[in-house]
């Protein structure tokens, strides 16, 4: 069976390093491996329209924004098949076929929807198409027969709805769809990261987001502004380093290297958060340390996100070529489905058929 990747990104804003450490810089690694014959990266706008609905200007504008983020981060289009969701008819018509399978409960005890919904403050008036999503992205997923999602631990329970309306397609119309699996970030600390004020989701909408394409002065800002431990008042007091932002993030970002160049009286992270633990090392030192090594990671991204920005018709031609390619893949799986359900009435002469 071919391997093949599907994974994507609402485009509501620019990409953080939340989006990094969860799933883009793994999907670079999973492009660059060559074990997947096939990688589709969509941008999600009309996922972003089911709570955006009356804001499309800000999802166009973001398209490109989040097109240069991928180009940025690494994204080879040569190797990773870039497109646009709401030009792909097919996943909206997969979309509705898929509806019949699952109960308005199922899609309720989803956890995921329920964090979305309260995050969003939908408890009382929940838009059809919101409520909805997890139908849309097993479509999205489906409609490219992919075998992988990488993706952050809180999506594991949308990839499981998609199992289960895989499992129960197959069960109902005959063997027909590939049943996907997750592949989380193998560093622990990237598969969640949490806000630079503390909260527990780095998300555009809480304002608590370090970009990519964030300049060095506002990164310093960001990361010397960060939510530490509360009860660190003092350098001299014992401080926590578990569930500290700060070395939360240190975890998903710092290297060996960067302790050579920045910090060369510390061995690496260990012997760090050993000293943090028992008291002597102050908050801002450990933040400058924080912003050096930020500034390592993000600086070449940032450039290559400056030297796309020139090239902006080149980027509009790479999504416009993705989503010719992606549309013709998807619209072989709609047939595919067709003809599994019976209803390619006009390919397969069955309409004249009276019992």
């Amino acid at each position: 069976m071919k391997q093949i990747i599907l994974t994507g990104d609402r485009p509501t804003g620019r990409l953080h390093v939340g989006h990094y450490v969860g799933s883009l810089k793994e999907r670079v690694q999973l492009q660059n491996s060559g074990g997947y014959q096939e990688i589709y990266i969509m941008i999600a706008d009309a996922q972003a329209l089911t709570d955006n609905a009356e804001h499309p200007e800000k999802v166009r504008q973001n398209i490109m924004q989040v097109a240069l983020d991928y180009l940025a981060c690494g994204i080879d289009p040569e190797k990773s098949t870039i497109f646009i969701q709401s030009m792909i008819p097919q996943l909206t018509e997969l979309t509705f076929y898929y509806m019949n399978l699952v109960t308005v409960s199922r899609v309720q005890r989803n956890p995921t929807v329920k964090a979305e919904i309260k995050m969003r403050n939908f408890e009382a008036s929940i838009p059809v198409g919101f409520f909805c999503y997890p139908i849309s992205q097993a479509a999205d997923i489906t409609a490219f027969k992919a075998t992988t999602v990488p993706a952050g631990e809180d999506q594991e329970p949308m990839l499981e709805q998609c199992r289960e309306i895989v499992r129960k397609f197959n069960e109902v119309y005959g063997e027909t769809l590939v049943e996907p699996k997750i592949v989380l970030p193998s560093n622990q600390a990237c598969q969640r990261l949490p806000g630079i004020d503390g909260k527990a989701k780095m998300s555009k909408s809480l304002g608590n987001c370090i970009y990519l394409s964030d300049e060095p002065e506002e990164i310093k800002k960001k990361v010397m502004s960060m939510f530490t431990d509360p009860t660190h008042l003092r350098k001299e007091d014992p401080g926590h380093t578990e569930g500290n932002p700060v070395f939360i993030y240190l975890r998903a970002f710092s290297k060996p290297e960067h302790f050579t160049e920045f910090l060369p009286e510390y061995a690496g992270l260990e012997e760090l958060e050993e000293h943090y633990r028992r008291g002597g090392l102050g908050d801002v030192k450990v933040k400058k340390f924080l912003n050096n090594v930020m500034q390592a990671e993000l600086g070449p991204i940032r450039e290559r996100r400056n030297m796309w920005e020139q090239r902006l018709p080149e980027v509009y031609e790479i999504l416009r070529e993705g989503t010719k390619k992606a549309e013709a893949v998807a619209a072989e799986t709609l047939q595919d489905v067709r003809r599994a359900m019976k209803i390619d009435y006009f390919d397969s002469g069955n309409l004249m058929k009276l019992s």
